[in-house]
């Protein structure tokens, strides 16, 4: 039974947060006496002390997208479920929590500095510029993978009725219910318990709205391409990156926050007394492959499940844009270590929706939004919702997984472009902006239909690998500052290992057809472009390693002749 799975994992993940968590807390030594960088600085625009509640709402929306919904039931059908359980479980608890919380509390102890300025610091100027050109290269394929992916939701027909349009008009009336709280927030007079109280119940109403717009407009929606739609999410991610925080970032997260944890309670309220049996296989395997795609259990199974347990994505945000809004360094647990966990949950509940399905069943062909969505829909049919406004709830909350990812990226890779030029003035983050989503517009634009398929392996690659190489800047301070830092190199160990190899299992394929392209022979420009970037990302990685072994033996060096 699906329910014994989900209890189990749930209990395990609490007792990760309990005695784990206790236990990296203890490690970094966790002081509410020292002022945060939120507090010190507090400019009203990107340094803003949030309430903790608000804070895990927003962060939690911020880092968990499309990736531990995607990641997950590709994984689970490629290789069947088990696999896939155990590496979102275990891998959350001691990887994927141990990086997003080690990561934010170096932010917040370097004046909340990006972990591209703690290389510097700890390592060397190149290795700054290396990492962060790192970062760039994988935030823009998160952009790229997340826009195609909310795209084709845009577009979702079932059974002859059209969601996707009313996916897409409740979500950008999200969005401007969100800007509209941040506008109310900014009054001292509004209490956060009270916008609250109005916000949510408003969102409800947007959610049926949006499944029940006249016939003229859903076919006037229908007609728009793809194409268009990333184009019109890209805009967005262009604006919204470019506002202040309060009033798009953080509104907007908080309110996703509660819109997930309602997502959240309803798949586990379907998972636990819904009554379903596991049909699909714990195993799809064929020797150590899938008999989907030839695709090999390890390493690709670490990379396909990507961020539902363990994300380099996370750590950017954390350092990004969370650490500038800590009010004190106790709440480092629960919103990253915790959101960590949470993100797990969802994992493993988006994989349940596979567990359910018995192998053959026509669902599995559909996209994995869909089949997340086919299933929350089914535990809202439980409680006595129609099938047209929960599977429009359901589509809708994936959209907003994606949503508060999307702006967050768009702003990240600003900041990290503004760091590397030096661009302080607002044209500057206007360039920055316009050359970050450049690439994923011309990816999107010269690629087919469902992109994200063929964007999401090296997505998931260079996930893993930042997540390496942000625990592997963790490792050089903790060490070069006189700590013991095995909690953390043991996992970037691991991660390093498996992304490596995932990541020249991608490039060959680019590699082999070099000969050919020279003799005038085309390729398909997503081979051209995921390959130029894989090695690209396999030299920044390997250069990153050589500079830490260099930098760790000179410091030994000194210290013995010291």
């Amino acid at each position: 039974m699906i329910v014994v799975v989900v209890v189990i994992s749930l209990l395990i993940l609490a007792a990760g947060y309990r005695y784990y968590g206790a236990y990296l807390t203890r490690r970094v030594q966790l002081d509410d006496s020292r002022a945060t960088p939120a507090c010190e600085i507090n400019d009203g625009v990107d340094y803003v002390p949030a309430r903790k509640s608000m804070l895990l709402a927003q962060h939690f929306s911020a880092i968990s997208a499309a990736g531990p919904i995607v990641g997950p039931i590709l994984a689970g059908i490629w290789f069947g479920w088990l696999p896939a359980l155990l590496w979102i479980v275990l891998g959350c608890i001691f990887v994927g929590g141990t990086h997003d919380f080690t990561s934010l509390v170096a932010s917040v102890r370097h004046k909340a500095t990006s972990i591209g300025e703690l290389a510097r610091q700890y390592m060397s100027r190149t290795s700054q510029i290396s990492y962060l050109i790192f970062v760039w290269f994988a935030l823009v394929y998160v952009i790229i993978a997340f826009t195609d992916i909310t795209a084709q939701t845009f577009k979702t027909v079932a059974t002859d009725t059209a969601f996707g349009p009313g996916v897409a008009v409740s979500s950008f009336l999200y969005l401007f219910l969100g800007a509209a709280l941040g506008i109310v927030l900014r009054k001292p007079e509004v209490k956060l318990w009270m916008a609250t109280a109005v916000a949510v119940p408003v969102l409800a109403l947007v959610i049926w709205w949006g499944a029940a717009l006249p016939d003229s407009m859903v076919k006037a929606l229908l007609a728009v391409p793809v194409k268009s739609w990333e184009v019109v999410l890209l805009l967005y991610c262009f604006v919204a990156s470019l506002l202040p925080m309060w009033l798009l970032l953080q509104p907007r997260g908080y309110l996703g926050g509660w819109f997930l944890y309602l997502t959240i309670a309803i798949a586990l309220f379907g998972a636990l007394f819904g009554g379903f049996g596991i049909q699909y296989p714990a195993l799809n395997l064929e020797g150590f492959r899938s008999p989907l795609n030839g695709k090999l259990l390890f390493p690709m199974v670490f990379i396909t499940v990507a961020c539902g347990a363990c994300s380099g994505f996370h750590g950017i945000v954390g350092a990004g844009t969370t650490s500038k809004q800590i009010a004190k360094e106790s709440d480092m647990r629960p919103v990253a270590y915790g959101s960590m966990l949470l993100e797990a949950v969802v994992a493993v509940l988006a994989l349940a929706t596979v567990m359910m399905l018995p192998q053959g069943d026509p669902l599995l062909k559909s996209d994995p939004n869909f089949i997340f969505a086919k299933g929350l829909s089914g535990y809202l049919g439980m409680a006595g919702v129609g099938s047209h406004v929960a599977l429009s709830f359901a589509l809708l909350a994936f959209s907003t997984f994606v949503y508060d990812t999307l702006d967050v990226c768009t702003r990240l890779a600003r900041y990290i472009l503004q760091e590397l030029f030096g661009w302080k003035t607002r044209t500057g983050a206007f360039a920055a902006t316009f050359i970050t989503l450049s690439l994923p517009l011309a990816f999107l634009t010269l690629t087919k239909e469902k992109g994200y398929l063929a964007a999401w392996p090296v997505f998931g690659i260079s996930n893993q690998l930042l997540a390496s190489l942000t625990l592997l800047a963790v490792s050089v301070w903790l060490i070069r500052t006189g700590r013991r830092a095995l909690f953390s190199v043991l996992p970037m160990a691991f991660m390093l290992f498996f992304a490596l190899w995932a990541l020249l299992i991608q490039i060959k394929p680019f590699v082999m057809a070099l000969p050919a392209l020279g003799r005038g022979v085309g390729l398909k420009p997503d081979v051209v472009i995921s390959g130029i970037c894989g090695v690209i990302l396999l030299i920044l990685s390997i250069w990153l390693m050589v500079e830490a072994v260099r930098v760790l033996s000179a410091a030994r060096r000194d210290g013995a002749h010291g």
